[in-house]
C-alpha cells in the first residue's frame, strides 16, 4: 500500500479527509460521511511505513518524543494536505485533511460579497471566523486574504500552524510564518509582527490568553486582525474570549473587545442534497448597539440584535439554515443536527407547513 495511491484517490474522490488506523482499511470522509476504501485492513507496520513516506527525520523525532506531530505538505501540483500523526494504544494513526489547491470566491463559498468586502476595507479591528473543526474556517479566511491580496496594496502577515493555503504576492505583500518552524508560538509571532510594519495580521487560531491579548492589542493599535475560534455563534464567541481571562481582567477585556471587534462569522458545513457540501453562515457586524451589549454584559441579547440587523448584512445561523432547507439544498435532519435553537427551528418549520 503506497501513500501516493491513497492521496490520489482522496483528491480524485474530492474527499475532505483521509484516515489511516490499524485494524481498518483506509477511510475517506466524503460529503461529511466516512467511507471505507477497498483495501485490506491496515497493520501496525503499514501505518509506520505510510508515516515514514511523508515525514522528515525531525518530524519523526518529534513524534517519538511528544507522541504526535502536525505539519502541511504539498502533493505535487494536485493538492496540499494538513497532516496529524499520533499514537493510540501504542500504534500509529494518521489523519490527513485535503486543502483545495484553488482559492474560492465569496460567491462560491456562499458568503454575501457586499457585506464582507465592506468589512475587508476597514483599516483596523478584529474579524473572527468561528465554528467546529472541519467547518471550512480556513477556506473562508483564505478567500478573504486572497481578495485583499488581489484588490489592495497592503502588507499582510499570516501566522499559521501549519501553513495551509500558499498565497503569492499580488497587489499586497504577503509574509507567511509557520509556528514551530519560523517562530516558536502564536503570541510571540504577533508581538514580533507588530514591529514589522503590517497592515493586516492573520492568526491561525487564538489558543491561549497570550494570543488573545496580543490579537486584541494589535486590533486596537491600528491593524486589521483575523483569527479563528472553535465556537458556534457570535454571542458564545464574545463570551469565550472574555471568560478565558482571570476575573480581575475581564472588565478591561470586555471594554477592549467591544471597541475592537468588527465582525464574527460563524459557520457550519453540511452535506448538500445531490452530493457535495454547502456552508451555512451566521454574520454579526459590530454596531453601536452590539458594542453596548458587550460593554453592559448583555451578550445574551446579541442574538436578537443579529435577527433585526439585516440592513447591516447580519443574519443568524438558523435563519440561513432554514433558507437553505427551503431551497432544497440541505436535508431537514442535517439542519437539525447543527442548528443553534432546535425548538425555534421546529416552530418555524411547523409555521411554514401550515402556510402550505
Amino acid at each position: 500500500m503506497e501513500m501516493d495511491k491513497l492521496l490520489s484517490i482522496t483528491v480524485e474522490k474530492r474527499a475532505s479527509d483521509l484516515h489511516l488506523s490499524v485494524g481498518r482499511p483506509p477511510v475517506l470522509r466524503t460529503d461529511g460521511r466516512l467511507v471505507d476504501l477497498d483495501f485490506n485492513s491496515l497493520t501496525p507496520d503499514d501505518t509506520i511505513s505510510l508515516m515514514k513516506s511523508i515525514t522528515s527525520a525531525a518530524q519523526q523525532e518529534k513524534l517519538q518524543g511528544k507522541g504526535g506531530v502536525e505539519f502541511g505538505f504539498a502533493f505535487g501540483e494536485a493538492a496540499r494536505f494538513r497532516v496529524s500523526i499520533f499514537r493510540e494504544r501504542g500504534r500509529l494513526g494518521l489523519a490527513l485533511r485535503l486543502i483545495p489547491s484553488q482559492l474560492l470566491t465569496f460567491e462560491q463559498i456562499g458568503l454575501p460579497p457586499t457585506t464582507i468586502k465592506e468589512l475587508l476595507q476597514k483599516p483596523r479591528g478584529l474579524i473572527l471566523v468561528t465554528g467546529p473543526t472541519g467547518s471550512g474556517k480556513t477556506t473562508t479566511l483564505a478567500t478573504m486574504i486572497d481578495f485583499i491580496n488581489q484588490e489592495t496594496g497592503r502588507h499582510i502577515i499570516t501566522i499559521e500552524d501549519p501553513i495551509e493555503y500558499y498565497h503569492e504576492h499580488r497587489k499586497s505583500l504577503i509574509v507567511q510564518r509557520e509556528v514551530g518552524v519560523d517562530v516558536p508560538s502564536f503570541s510571540e509571532a504577533v508581538i514580533r509582527a507588530l514591529r514589522q510594519d503590517p497592515d493586516i495580521i492573520f492568526i491561525g487560531e487564538m489558543r491561549e490568553i497570550a494570543t488573545m491579548e496580543a490579537a486584541i492589542t494589535a486590533a486596537e493599535t491600528g491593524h486589521l486582525v483575523f483569527s479563528t475560534l472553535h465556537t458556534t455563534g457570535a454571542a458564545k464567541t464574545v463570551d469565550r474570549i472574555i471568560d478565558a481571562f482571570p476575573t480581575t481582567q475581564q472588565e478591561q477585556i470586555r471594554l477592549q473587545v467591544s471597541g475592537s471587534i468588527l465582525a464574527v462569522i460563524s459557520q457550519a458545513l453540511l452535506p448538500k442534497t445531490g452530493g457535495g457540501r454547502i456552508a451555512a453562515f451566521e454574520i454579526m457586524v459590530s454596531t453601536p448597539a452590539i458594542q453596548n451589549l458587550i460593554r453592559e454584559k448583555k451578550t445574551y441579547n446579541i442574538v436578537s440584535a443579529i435577527e433585526t440587523g439585516r440592513k447591516y448584512g447580519m443574519r443568524l445561523l438558523d435563519q440561513h439554515l432554514l433558507e437553505l432547507h427551503q431551497r432544497g439544498l440541505i436535508r431537514q435532519e442535517d439542519m437539525m443536527g447543527v442548528c443553534s435553537d432546535l425548538t425555534s427551528i421546529r416552530t418555524k418549520l411547523d409555521a411554514i407547513t401550515r402556510k402550505r
